[in-house]
């Protein structure tokens, strides 16, 4: 299956196929082009029997800074619920993409990892980061719940959780240190050490055994006390809800008008 996606760059280096996240002047904010494109390119690596092994990164100073506020955001105003489902559960469907896919993929977070961005990067196997590279799981700051694109499944069975809840109630960054010593980061090193640092981790996963490290992983999203499919389901029906909220559309003019958001204290 040829991959020739026009939202990104795409490349084959031998048994290793690298996406990069090719919109540095927004922080590679995600579009639904990209969102398109990389649920489909994940999709078509299955059937890729000479890519062993997927590493995604991003251009300049950040990995992913999630949803493009114009691009994206501002346009959501215009739906209804079954529009907003319509998008929530096309993010949630590339996450299901990068899980479904049995092969070893490692996120190389280069900066700033933030809202769908820092999704996609713990739906990966493997977090390689930079020293600069904050994370933050921001939904709740935007007025929407942490709980987004399988965040509240994916992110306690990694960190915890306790952590977990601090992370996406809060939504605050924390720093590539931290990531790291709660378990969210694999590794951290200097920023100029960060490709060959994940180049090493690439070479050694495609030189292993393939089939094994597929089972392996098919065991680990099997294994798992909720299907994956149910999880993200639950959580595009209560972001699709949240859109639907006055504390969203704050949110964004808040942005707007370069101010604090006020949200709405009641919870309702």
């Amino acid at each position: 299956m040829n991959i020739n996606p026009a939202s990104f760059l795409y490349e084959e280096r031998g048994p290793v196929a690298l996406i990069t996240f090719n919109r540095p002047d927004r922080l590679n904010s995600l579009t639904f082009e990209v969102y398109r494109e990389l649920t489909g390119t994940f999709a078509g690596l299955r059937s890729r029997n000479q890519v062993r092994v997927v590493v995604i990164t991003g251009r300049g100073r950040g990995f992913c800074s999630g949803g493009d506020v114009e691009e994206i955001i501002g346009e959501l105003f215009s739906r209804d619920m079954n529009g907003l489902l319509e998008f929530t559960r096309m993010t949630c469907d590339l996450i299901a993409s990068i899980r479904a896919l049995h092969k070893p993929v490692i996120a190389s977070l280069n900066g700033t990892v933030a809202g769908a961005g820092a999704v996609i990067a713990l739906a990966c196997d493997f977090r390689i980061a930079a020293n600069t590279a904050k994370i933050a799981f921001l939904f709740t700051k935007v007025g929407l719940a942490g709980a987004d694109m399988g965040a509240a499944f994916l992110l306690p069975k990694v960190v915890g959780l306790s952590k977990a809840t601090e992370l996406l109630y809060g939504g605050d960054f924390i720093s590539a240190a931290e990531a790291e010593r709660i378990g969210l980061y694999h590794k951290v090193v200097e920023a100029g050490e960060l490709e060959a640092e994940t180049g090493r981790w690439a070479e050694r996963l495609a030189e292993g055994p393939g089939f094994a490290l597929g089972m392996t992983k098919a065991a680990l999203n099997r294994e798992l006390n909720l299907s994956l499919e149910a999880a993200l389901e639950a959580e595009a029906e209560a972001q699709a809800i949240c859109m639907l909220n006055p504390d969203f559309r704050e949110a964004y003019q808040a942005f707007k008008e370069k101010r604090a958001p006020v949200f709405n204290k009641t919870g309702s």
